[in-house]
């Protein structure tokens, strides 16, 4: 799976650089010099970071290759993309990245199946988006109304009160 980690804005300057909108919490790594970064449309590389430095809280990003504002500027609005099995998985158990969330079969104590984990929002409060039939409902991502997660089986289990998965149910 491709995991974005950035978008790149305008150019900077006359030599290359770009700005870089960062969509990840490890821009230190991810735009290291020499590393290789995919893209989104495919045909703009992949790029190879030559150089990053930080700029009024906006990161700048020189490639391999860029080396003038026309060619930066063919780069505006290009995804910079990751391989999701080259991040390692996290030490602690009860952390997970929104990928290996999506997808999951969303089950109840009892076992039964009732949607599936669409996306994951990050809105003060981490939400679980769950697509049940035709609709959505939205889950708080806390231990207490998810107390099971297992990869391996890719389930879920939501343990709520009455009306969090149904909101058409009486409470």
């Amino acid at each position: 799976m491709q995991l974005v980690v950035g978008r790149i804005g305008r150019p900077h300057g006359l030599r290359g650089d770009v700005s870089v909108e960062v969509r990840t919490d490890d821009p230190e790594k991810r735009f290291a010099p020499g590393a290789t970064l995919a893209t989104d449309p495919a045909s703009a590389g992949p790029l190879v970071v030559q150089s990053r430095r930080w700029h009024s809280g906006i990161l700048l990003v020189r490639f391999e290759g860029v080396s003038d504002r026309n060619r930066a500027e063919e780069l505006r609005g290009t995804t910079l993309v990751i391989d999701s099995a080259d991040i390692p998985l996290p030490d602690d158990p009860d952390e997970f990245y929104d990928h290996q969330l999506i997808g999951l079969a969303v089950v109840t104590p009892e076992g039964e199946q009732v949607g599936e984990v669409s996306d994951v929002l990050h809105h003060g409060q981490d939400l679980l988006v769950v697509r049940r039939g035709a609709g959505e409902v939205y889950v708080p991502f806390v231990k207490a109304l998810v107390p099971v997660i297992d990869l391996d089986k890719g389930i879920l289990v939501v343990d709520g009160p009455p009306g969090l998965l149904d909101p058409d149910e009486s409470v």
